[in-house]
């Protein structure tokens, strides 16, 4: 059915999420030229990079990076809005693999037993029909080939969403709000979190809580992009 592909491309052809203009044989989602131009963090790998400092006594983690910075009205915030809340599932694990490709030249990824996205409450996911953090997760897995696993950790409560709450909020937002699910499956692995975006930091702090107290347990976290006043 490739002349069908063919007709439809030449009436609706895909396009750049970015720039608009349309994409080329190989690109998929971004043109090479924006994908390349993304503010990218370079921390990976870093001792006492960033996100490191943003977790600092909070979480007891063994590696934690960022992809990308996010900015208001910047590329990568058009980015998460298209993935998170119109529904391009697609470019979630597209992203996810872009994240993956460009840390595995580093150590980043060794010794990581499981990857496992930031749940969402049952009834957020029947909302939105995805989740967004486990999309990022199933890109990862498909470049390291790192299990993942969604049924460890879980989200107990529904909550409203964190954009507009302000640092004290959103830790109280999400204080208890995770629960592990089986002790005996977390023991003596090292996890890697992930989730879309890094603000203060509350979600993923809520998620080691409820991990660190399993035997033996190893936490690394890994956001898509953090933001840029952090």
């Amino acid at each position: 059915m490739s002349w069908w592909n063919d007709l439809w491309e030449l009436f609706f052809p895909q396009c750049c999420l970015i720039c608009g203009t349309r994409l080329l044989e190989g690109e998929e989602h971004v043109c090479f030229r924006c994908l390349s131009g993304l503010p990218r963090t370079q921390m990976y790998g870093q001792p006492g990079n960033e996100v490191e400092k943003c977790l600092w006594g909070k979480v007891p983690f063994e590696k934690a990076s960022s992809y990308l910075y996010y900015t208001k009205g910047g590329d990568v915030r058009k980015l998460l809005f298209e993935m998170k809340y119109y529904g391009n599932v697609s470019l979630g694990r597209f992203l996810g693999r872009c994240m993956a490709c460009d840390l595995l030249p580093s150590d980043f990824f060794e010794d990581v037993d499981v990857v496992i996205p930031v749940p969402l409450h049952p009834r957020k996911w029947k909302e939105r029909g995805y989740n967004q953090s486990r999309l990022l997760a199933e890109g990862i897995s498909d470049i390291t080939a790192l299990p993942l696993c969604d049924d460890w950790l879980i989200r107990r409560q529904y909550t409203e969403t964190q954009t507009r709450k302000g640092n004290y909020e959103r830790w109280l937002n999400v204080e208890n709000m995770f629960e592990c699910t089986s002790d005996e499956r977390f023991c003596g692995r090292h996890v890697l979190l992930v989730d879309d975006v890094l603000t203060t930091g509350a979600t993923l702090v809520a998620c080691a809580d409820a991990l660190k107290r399993v035997p033996d347990i190893r936490i690394s976290v890994l956001t898509l992009a953090m933001a840029g006043d952090i």
